[in-house]
């Protein structure tokens, strides 16, 4: 069983009383049953019995130049924060500020995100933010209400299982706002790194740790984010690609992707006749023995009868 923090336990044992005092029939049988088989798939974790493994910056480097063509600055940037936040958690000095990747469409963000989750050995989600409106969408609906939901964040967590996956919160400069709330004003206690360790879904109703996701968000224009998130980013720019960098890309990438998604392969061994299997050895076949008999050839009697 997850190990539930001591809030959700006490949370978790008091609505279990209650549903056993159910029937089935009831509406509220389903709304509990439904809360309590999601809180127990969320990843619960102690800080007291889990410790964040060390970060590769070797092994990071070199996903970062298998997976992508060009951008060395960029990528010499993320080498960079990922040192960093080696060295702060060697020495107990909190967490490096969140990575923004902006740039125009195509360049690369999210499949760069995933890189960074390959070199951590972290699992991967992701979260598109554009044209989301509602404050609930990221802090969830309080489950007395007909068809509440958890928020997009605990979503994931529970998705991937995982309390320290790499979430890229993409298009976050298209978030929008009417009278729904905030959603930006949401983020800000998921991605506070004082505060993000007793986030609290509306959903959930208890605190919930994110301090150990690493939250990466990707826009496309910095002006679109809003300037509370916009000041807690530490942004990266990535620039669009030069013609040589798109023709090295469509080699090494695009080409090879395209023949296996087509079914086909580059190998040209698979294109040579298939040659059939070997025979085992058979036998001389067997030939007749020369005859040696000598046949007896009928010959009529000389001597006469008296």
């Amino acid at each position: 069983a997850a190990p539930l923090s001591d809030e959700a336990r006490r949370v978790a044992e008091r609505d279990v009383r209650r549903l056993q005092r159910l029937r089935p029939q009831q509406s509220e049988y389903d709304v509990l049953r439904s809360y309590l088989e999601f809180m127990s798939e969320l990843p619960w974790w102690r800080r007291d019995t889990w410790r964040a493994p060390p970060i590769d910056v070797a092994h990071a480097e070199r996903v970062l130049e298998r997976d992508h063509e060009g951008l060395a600055k960029v990528k010499r940037r993320i080498v960079q924060y990922l040192a960093v936040s080696r060295l702060r958690a060697r020495a107990g000095a909190g967490r490096a500020p969140l990575l923004c990747l902006i740039g125009p469409p195509g360049v690369g963000k999210t499949s760069i995100s995933r890189s960074i989750a390959t070199a951590m050995s972290r699992k991967f989600a992701r979260i598109a933010l554009g044209g989301v409106a509602d404050e609930a969408e990221i802090r969830g609906h309080r489950k007395t209400y007909i068809g509440a939901m958890p928020g997009r964040v605990l979503r994931a967590l529970r998705h991937v299982r995982a309390h320290d996956a790499v979430v890229v919160l993409d298009e976050i400069d298209k978030l929008g706002r009417d009278h729904r709330g905030d959603p930006a004003a949401a983020l800000l206690e998921a991605l506070d790194p004082e505060q993000n360790d007793s986030f609290v879904d509306h959903y959930l109703g208890v605190a919930f740790d994110l301090s150990n996701v690493v939250f990466i968000c990707t826009g496309n224009d910095r002006a679109g984010i809003p300037a509370a998130l916009r000041d807690r980013l530490e942004v990266i720019e990535l620039p669009g690609y030069t013609i040589d960098e798109k023709v090295a890309i469509a080699k090494r990438h695009l080409v090879p992707k395209a023949l296996r998604n087509a079914g086909l392969v580059l190998d040209h061994k698979a294109h040579e006749q298939p040659q059939p299997p070997p025979q085992p050895p058979q036998p001389p076949p067997r030939t007749a023995p020369p005859c040696t008999r000598r046949r007896d050839r009928w010959r009529p009697s000389t001597s006469t009868v008296s």
